[in-house]
Parts: structure tokens; C-alpha cells; sequence
């Protein structure tokens, strides 16, 4: 799995030295891709794993194991139907995949100087996979590249979670994992936080390693994998500090009856080279985004900490009740929810932390971690940004119901996880279920999208064709008031990016009135459904 994580890197870096070097061509990228996978399937295989888990199930023939995986697969099959149907989701519209096909129309990446693709500049290792499977297909393969991270997501899970439990209780733990509402909604956009939960998982397997073994390879290891987390989001730099702290804590010198005779500075001082050195590994990876960012924003981690993207006010992070809150608003009403599991074993937690292994007891330490980074993190992505961390979660839910005291407890928190899991993948069946005639071919992707898209809300489609008749290759249109542009279908330049009064042919309003200083156009074109309104000048 380490390979296989490393090698995602590394393409996702090719397709963006390839777009600074102005190549971002079809063929180069087809010619690119086809090598990578060539490399991947010569050197690693990831079908044992699955083959091992379904063989652990035929051995033992264990009526629950087999229960487990047949949820388990029922979950994938419904997330797959979403993730084959064309993008509806409304971050991947405005920027995860209209920036990608933006570079791929003018073949390099570049700065975008625009007010609407103010994340342009940030690292964006997911947006890379996108852009090459844009040029390839179409947004529905870059859909299914994420849907595939949450498959990642599963086996890396499970071959951690194969630390700490048997095949039964991890099988248990990727089905509560997987079972959140937020993964599989997730799984059927072209989002990134699967890909960085992934990276996450690894970082986090790749620490138990190093502190099982003691050897600093699986430390550099983790710090490459959050490195590549970091690459995939910027709030993943959050990470960064809880792995600091875990590293400073668990350092092996740390638990040596001679070190602790040691004053605190000096225990405090003593790991500091790992540290060091994870944070080095750590930054160089997504350093190249952030030198891009740095030459056209005068800062490495643009827009946070400016006025499009500020902080928390002080005061509010002070603010004990309201972190409190926060966490019980985040586990009950979020926007993206998240599974009750966790909240209704929180206080077994609480009881059985003195009787937590050390391997354990971390693993909750970085739970806690994760709740304080979350909390500080902008509060725009609901149940999203605690994402990263639910694999943590359902390891310390498992650990509580595999070794709970009392059996009845045990049965009762098992049923009620099979409940949740039921009620989960008949919700997002039921809301996938829309995809079924366009995937089947009962209806057209036209049909479709005329259907389902919001275009009260800033998504657009030419619904009716007409763009597609009348605006020639050789012309363009100037977008005033639009906002997620992903299916734009002609030459355009937005509003928020033009550079010059006399470079556009034609002038689309979606919502809004034309500006007073092109009075003069005529309206040649209106769509009630979409709210677009086309302006041509007239001579």
C-alpha cells in the first residue's frame, strides 16, 4: 500500500511539472498514465488483500463475517452507481474540476487572476489525477478516481486495524468507517477528502509502524505520506502538529526508567531531531506548491490567513462551551453526518482508558488531537474536515466493543452498528438512485443534468443547445455573475478575470442585470431554466 500511495504521488507531480512545462496535452498525458500503470501492476498487486479478507471469510464461515461483508459490498455497489453518474456537487463544479479543465484548455497550469478561483494557487495533488482524467474521459472518470481513494481508504484501514483486532473486528471497523454518511457522499463527487483520507490512514499506519519497531523508516514514511496529505489539502497541516506532538510523547527514549531521571527540558529536547527531520520530509512535498503560490500571492499558503480566508476570532477559540458544542453539533447535526457510533461510544472510551494498551491509549490521544485541529479549522465543511479522522475513530470504537467487559454490551453495540450501517446505505441508495437511468442509458447526460442541476444556485448548462449553435470556436463570451462553470461549453472569460474591454464577442447574466457600462447590447438569447441572458453588440 506504501507503494502504491507513493507512486499516486508521484504521477500527480508528473501531470504538474507537465503543466508548468506548458505540455498538458492529451497524447502526453494518455502516453504518461499508461507508463504509470504499467509500473503499478509489475510491482504491486492489490487484490490480495481483498482476496485475503473474502478467503478469511470462506475459512472461518462465520454467519456475522460474511453479514459484515455483504453490507460492506452493498455499500460499495451503491456508492459506485453515484460515482458513474455525471458531477452535481457543488465545490467540484466551481474549482476541484473546472480549474483542471482550465489548465487543459490552455495546456499549462498557471495563476488564474480571478476573485472566483481564489484556491487556484493551493497545492492540489487530487486536481492533478482529475485534470489527466479529464483529458482522458470526462469528469465521471475523475468521480470514479475518488470513489476509488474510499476503496484505499478500506484496505489501508483494514491492514491497520489488522494491528489491533482480528479479521472479524477489522472488517467491523472499515464497515463503521464506511458506513458514515459523509464517506458515501463523498465517494460519489470529484471532492479531494477521500484522497487525503487516505493519505491520512497511511500516515497514521506508517506511525504505528515506527513505534512497534523503533525504526526510523516508517517515520520518515509517515512524514512523507502527511506530506502528501498536505499536497492534497492545506488543512491537513493541522496533522502535522498532532504528529509532532505524538512523536514528541512516544519517543522510545521517552519510556527508559534511565531518561526519566532526565529534567523535563531535556526529555522535551531529546526527540527533537526526529521531529526535525518529519517536518522537513513533511514540507518538501507539497513545496513546490507552495513556491507557485508564494510568486503569484506574495504567500506560500494563499488564502488562508488573508482576508478571503481569516482565522477564528480568539475569543471564540477560547471558548470551552463552545468548543464543546461545536464537537456535539459536529456529531449530531452536521451538514455532512457523520455516524452516531461514535458519540454512543465515547463514554466506554472515557471508563476504559486506564486499561487502553500504549498503542491504544495514542490512538485516542490522536482522536483528541484531531477534534482540537478540527474545531480550529474553518467551520464551511461540516462533517468533511473531520473526515480525515474518522478512521481513528472506528478503531477506538472497535477496541471498546471487542474488549468490553459484558457480552450483552457487546451484542447490543453490534446490533446497533448493523442498524446504523442499514439505515446508512438505504439513505444514500435512495439518493443515488437518480443516477440509475442515465447510467443504464434511459435517459441522456442532457436530460439529466436539465434535471438535477441548481441553477438557482450558480450552476449552469446549456440546456436547450443554443450556445452550442451559435457561439463559433473563434468567438468569446464574457460571464458576468456566473459561478460554477464546469459544463461551460464555449470560449469564455469571466468576469472577475478579464483583462481587457474588447476581448469578448458576447456577454452572458445568469441572475443578473447587465452592467451599465454595456447598455448598449442587445439581448439576443434568454433561458428562464437557467436564468442566462446573452447580450451581443450590435454595429
Amino acid at each position: 500500500m506504501f507503494t502504491l500511495a507513493i507512486l499516486t504521488g508521484i504521477y500527480s507531480y508528473i501531470i504538474f511539472f507537465l503543466g508548468i512545462a506548458e505540455v498538458l496535452y492529451k497524447p502526453v498525458i494518455i502516453g504518461v498514465t499508461v507508463l504509470w500503470f504499467g509500473i503499478v501492476f509489475f510491482i504491486y498487486k492489490p487484490y490480495y488483500v481483498v482476496a485475503s479478507w473474502f478467503a478469511a471469510t470462506r475459512k472461518k464461515n462465520n454467519i456475522f463475517l460474511i453479514l459484515l461483508s455483504c453490507l460492506l459490498f452493498l455499500q460499495i455497489l451503491i456508492n459506485l452507481i453515484g460515482a458513474l453518474g455525471p458531477e452535481l456537487a457543488f465545490d467540484a463544479l466551481w474549482y476541484h474540476l473546472t480549474i483542471p479543465e482550465i489548465y487543459l484548455i490552455y495546456h499549462k497550469i498557471f495563476h488564474i487572476p480571478s476573485g472566483l478561483f481564489y484556491y487556484s494557487d493551493m497545492p492540489k495533488l487530487a486536481e492533478m489525477l482529475y485534470t489527466a482524467a479529464i483529458a482522458i474521459h470526462s469528469e465521471i472518470l475523475a468521480k470514479f478516481i475518488h470513489f476509488l481513494f474510499g476503496i484505499l481508504c478500506l484496505i489501508a484501514l483494514y491492514k491497520l486495524s489488522g494491528k489491533f483486532f482480528n479479521s472479524f473486528f477489522s472488517l467491523l471497523c472499515i464497515v463503521i468507517f464506511y458506513s458514515n454518511l459523509v464517506v458515501g457522499w463523498e465517494s460519489i463527487t470529484a471532492y479531494i477528502d477521500l484522497a487525503r483520507t487516505f493519505f491520512e490512514i497511511m500516515a497514521l499506519w506508517a506511525w504505528v509502524n515506527w513505534f512497534e519497531s523503533k525504526q526510523n523508516k516508517w517515520l520518515y514514511i509517515s512524514a512523507l505520506m502527511i506530506g502528501y496529505a498536505i499536497t492534497t489539502k492545506l488543512l491537513a497541516l493541522g496533522s502535522l502538529i498532532i504528529f509532532i506532538f505524538l512523536i514528541v510523547i512516544a519517543n522510545p527514549a521517552q519510556r527508559s526508567k534511565r531518561y526519566l531521571k532526565w529534567k523535563l527540558p531535556y526529555r522535551l529536547v531529546a526527540p527533537c531531531n526526529n521531529v526535525l527531520v518529519y517536518i522537513l520530509i513533511a514540507l518538501c512535498i507539497p513545496f513546490p506548491w507552495f513556491l507557485f503560490s508564494y510568486i503569484h500571492n506574495g504567500t506560500p499558503v494563499y488564502p488562508f490567513f488573508t482576508n478571503v480566508y481569516p482565522i477564528q476570532h480568539t475569543i471564540h477559540i477560547l471558548n470551552v462551551l463552545q468548543f464543546f458544542q461545536d464537537i456535539f453539533f459536529m456529531f449530531t447535526r452536521s451538514a455532512d453526518p457523520v455516524s452516531p457510533v461514535y458519540l454512543a461510544c465515547i463514554p466506554l472510551l472515557i471508563l476504559s482508558f486506564k486499561s487502553m494498551p500504549d498503542k491504544v491509549r495514542f490512538i485516542f490521544y490522536y482522536s483528541i488531537l484531531a477534534l482540537f485541529v478540527w474545531y480550529l479549522t474553518p467551520g464551511t465543511g461540516g462533517g468533511r474536515f473531520i473526515l480525515p479522522y474518522l478512521p481513528a475513530f472506528s478503531l477506538l470504537c472497535v477496541w471498546c466493543i471487542a474488549y468490553a467487559k459484558k457480552i450483552k454490551l457487546q451484542k447490543v453495540l453490534f446490533v446497533f452498528i448493523i442498524l446504523t450501517v442499514i439505515s446508512s446505505f438505504v439513505y444514500r441508495g435512495v439518493a443515488n438512485a437518480k443516477y440509475i437511468p442515465v447510467i443504464t442509458g434511459q435517459k441522456t447526460k442532457e436530460q439529466f443534468l436539465t434535471e438535477h442541476l441548481n441553477f438557482s444556485f450558480g450552476d449552469f448548462y446549456d440546456t436547450d443547445g443554443y450556445f452550442t449553435k451559435h457561439i463559433k470556436p473563434n468567438d468569446k463570451v464574457l460571464l458576468i455573475n456566473f459561478h460554477n462553470l464546469y459544463y461551460v461549453n464555449f470560449p469564455f472569460t469571466d468576469d472577475s478575470w478579464k483583462r481587457s474591454a474588447h476581448d469578448f464577442t458576447y456577454i452572458a447574466t445568469q441572475h443578473a442585470a447587465l452592467p451599465k457600462q454595456y447598455k448598449s447590447w442587445k439581448k439576443i438569447y434568454m433561458n428562464k431554466k437557467t436564468g442566462v441572458n446573452l447580450y451581443k453588440k450590435i454595429y
